[in-house]
């Protein structure tokens, strides 16, 4: 019998990587965490491209149900196999082949397809480009907008208050975080008032308040409301930022 869960996350502090730590902490399993120094290019070293090819965070190793080790990596897929794995009471998921089943995947891959990808790009364009590009910053940020709008109607019809059927899913975990960082990427959250109300909703949470702390503080909230430490943190992340394009590029 494997000694499981057996988790590591490799993760940083993003909207990407709280997500997995909300989930286990939402789970109550015990897991360790390693800290991915972005600006030292930590997710660019051999050791952790053996973990995720492709050089980004979140990422996990686990001890399989064969004893064996196994890897994930991609948001989208490492909840999927947190829930299927671990999720035996279903506290973040529905039991596979239900309609809520279904419907959770498609809010799963609606964040992991669309608004993370806008919101991402909103971001760059408002924050890290090295120059400002109005024609990217209108592009990203009404396309994020738009999306929100979308999770704004879905939540104006929930009976629930969460995505989808009654209860909390990895469809809100995957989405929260980009939505706590509305501002960041140029969006005013008070335009969406029932997605507004969820993301308070979810912040109150014990697991979500415990999961987006990790691996150090979710300070996102006192940021937005420091116009002078949003531009020093702007100023530094975009330095890193152009500093992994650059090494990107000679690849």
């Amino acid at each position: 019998m494997a000694n499981r869960p057996d988790i590591t996350l490799y993760t940083a502090q993003t909207p990407n990587g709280i997500k997995i730590s909300i989930a286990l902490e939402e789970l109550g399993i015990p897991y360790k965490t390693v800290k991915i120094e972005f600006s030292k290019n930590t997710q660019k070293e051999d050791w952790f491209l053996e973990i995720n090819p492709n050089g980004r965070i979140p990422a996990i190793t686990d001890t399989f149900s064969d004893g064996q080790k196994i890897r994930l990596f991609e948001s989208g897929s490492i909840l999927q196999y947190l829930a299927e794995q671990y999720d035996k009471d279903y506290k973040i998921s529905y039991p596979k082949g239900t309609r809520e089943y279904y419907e959770t995947n498609n809010w799963l891959w609606f964040q992991n397809a669309g608004v993370g990808p806008m919101q991402g790009q909103a971001n760059h364009f408002n924050r890290y480009a090295p120059e400002r590009i109005e024609y990217g910053v209108t592009r990203y940020v009404n396309e994020t907008r738009r999306l929100y709008g979308v999770l704004d109607k879905q939540l104006e019809q929930s009976k629930s208050g969460y995505l989808v059927g009654d209860h909390i899913s990895i469809a809100d975990i995957s989405t929260w975080g980009w939505v706590a960082s509305a501002g960041w990427a140029g969006v005013d959250i008070n335009e969406f008032p029932n997605l507004k109300a969820w993301e308070e909703r979810m912040y109150q949470r014990p697991g979500v308040n415990k999961g987006r702390n990790v691996p150090e503080p979710h300070t996102i909230r006192e940021l937005l409301k420091d116009k002078e430490a949003m531009e020093k943190h702007a100023a530094e992340a975009r330095e890193w930022v152009q500093k992994g394009m650059k090494a990107d590029a000679k690849k």
